[in-house]
């Protein structure tokens, strides 16, 4: 056995000649004028925004425009923390007043704790983390919200359809193909087949979120690069009800996680009776067998938060990576002929701050205001859209985003040494330690073998992996095709690897072989970043969200 391996070794290339059609729409494609590819925050406020604008100019008549949604129903594949800066809420619905908006609580209090296995210290809170004027809340409760909004101003809402592939030609894209649905496990359609339908747009917005399959290929085939690789955290969730109402939002450094692991928990109420306790690590972590679900386990046992949780009851659980890079990773461009890319896809996230909705949102309204102006001229080349960077580039995205674009790289350094240099970034605005800290990606980053630790959840305070996943929702097909895609000649180190990274209970290792359990991802990706490729399943299949 190795002491050591390297994840990219063992990780499939991505299928770019899959997920890049150059193909002719077929004969029965829907057409649309544009198409926002991801009903999270990102896609909805951008069609919130451009159907607004079609309404206040009446230019076109009517502009079809359509949100394709992979989930169910809006809102059961979104998670976050979410602590939500209101600023993107205001200026897109001017008229409402922040009691309007489904925010559960107005952030009150807040502490920020360094935790030991036995004890903690309440620290400053880092001007980074303030969070005065922001509000606590459901994403799911906030996308269904807005999806409401949508469509009461005539967007098209298509849940239940994951897009599969970008139809291009030449260099432009022209629209979408979606996932078939009904396939057998062997690939063949079965007695419910729907075939894919193909979706014209004369711009596509790819707004599907972190580590999309679609960005990633479409920023390959273009060759786009950025000046480093973007790296990933893995957040686990949990949503709990109490007997103990927590006064604050608390966030923690620390215990459980090594030394070397970059991270921290956060604690949030959303109700007198209701609370949200995560746990968050960047996949750049050393130890092969560091498992997140596990450390959030032992995490809850801690005084800290046993107080608030015993005899209460742990009702959804959930995990989503999250793009970490920040500034350094955004790409060096974020248009194409008839395409756009916002959001999460690219990376709008401020890990410092710990939010990334309001970035979304704003992205999404810069990249309608955009469109529209092309539809206008009726041009919507690469050339007529290059004005998106641009605004994102003028807005509160970019300054945040520079502003502390080397403070999370800097915990590369380790925990301590890290802390050191953020904390020199602040009162330097970012310009300490030159102007970009250099990173690999996370599947380049070597993981050492190291040994598990055995678990027993009580099934009242901590649980398995597959009691998480039951109150996930997820309620996928066991008799559908793998949308998971594995390398070959998988060692027995990396296998257990696997079995450890993924919380979701994807990976079993039986013996020499390893099993895929693919009906229980909840699409998190943190296989898509370590290990096997992943790809969307047909439309409804993972979670179903209520109030992540």
């Amino acid at each position: 056995m190795s002491s050591s391996f390297v994840p990219r070794d063992y990780q499939p290339s991505l299928p770019a000649d899959e997920l890049i059609r150059e193909e002719k729409p077929g004969a029965e494609a829907v057409p649309m004028d544009v198409v926002f590819v991801g009903g999270g925050p990102a896609g909805l406020a951008g069609a919130i925004e451009l159907a607004k604008l079609v309404k206040k100019d009446g230019t076109f008549g009517e502009l079809e425009i359509g949100v394709l949604e992979k989930s169910e129903e809006l809102g059961q594949h979104c998670l976050s923390g979410a602590v939500v800066n209101p600023i993107a809420f205001r200026e897109l619905f001017p008229d409402l007043s922040d009691s309007d908006f489904p925010f559960r609580a107005k952030v009150k209090g807040e502490r920020v704790y360094f935790v030991t296995k036995g004890g903690s210290m309440r620290l400053p809170t880092p001007p980074t983390m303030r969070n005065e004027g922001n509000f606590v809340a459901s994403i799911s409760e906030l996308v269904r919200w807005l999806g409401e909004k949508a469509e009461g101003l005539g967007v098209n809402l298509f849940t239940g359809f994951p897009a599969d592939a970008l139809l291009v030609e030449d260099s432009r894209v022209t629209g979408v193909r979606t996932t078939p649905s009904g396939l057998a496990k062997d690939g063949k359609p079965g007695g419910n087949y729907m075939p894919p339908t193909d979706i014209t747009a004369q711009v596509t917005v790819l707004s599907e979120g972190t580590r999309g399959p679609l960005t990633q290929a479409y920023l390959s085939w273009q060759k786009i690069a950025s000046p480093n690789p973007q790296i990933y955290a893995l957040g686990v969730k949990e949503l709990w009800e109490t007997k103990h109402p927590l006064d604050a939002v608390i966030h923690t450094l620390g215990w459980p996680l090594p030394r070397d692991a970059f991270g921290g928990s956060f604690f949030y109420p959303l109700t007198e009776n209701l609370v949200a306790i995560g746990l968050v690590i960047g996949l750049d972590y050393k130890e092969s067998s560091l498992d997140v679900h596990g450390l959030l386990q032992d995490m809850k046992q801690h005084p800290l938060f046993r107080s608030y949780l015993e005899g209460g009851e742990m009702l959804e659980w959930g995990a989503k990576t999250i793009p970490e890079g920040g500034y350094h990773s955004l790409p060096e461009r974020l248009h194409g002929d008839g395409l756009i890319m916002v959001g999460d896809a690219v990376g709008f996230v401020d890990v410092p701050s710990l939010k990334g909705i309001h970035y979304a949102m704003k992205s999404g309204m810069l990249a309608a205001r955009t469109i529209y102006d092309a539809l206008e001229k009726g041009d919507t080349r690469a050339t007529s859209l290059a004005s998106y960077d641009q605004a994102v580039h003028a807005s509160f995205i970019r300054k945040d985003l520079h502003r502390t674009r080397n403070m999370r790289l800097g915990f590369k350094s380790g925990f301590y040494i890290g802390g050191f240099k953020a904390g020199l970034m602040t009162v330097t605005g970012g310009a300490a330690f030159g102007s970009k800290i250099d990173v690999e990606e996370d599947a380049s980053f070597r993981k050492t073998v190291t040994e598990s630790k055995e678990r027993q959840p009580d099934g009242s305070l901590t649980f398995s992996k597959l009691d998480g996943v039951f109150r996930s929702g997820n309620n996928t097909r066991d008799d559908m095709p793998s949308h998971l895609t594995l390398g070959s000649d998988i060692p027995p180190e990396v296998a257990r690897f696997y079995e450890h990274m993924c919380p979701a209970a994807v990976y079993e290792r039986q013996g020499d072989e390893l099993i895929v359990n693919f009906s229980n991802c909840v699409d998190c990706k943190t296989t898509d970043v370590l290990g096997p490729r992943w790809r969307p399943r047909e439309g409804g299949a993972g979670t179903k969200y209520k109030r992540m």
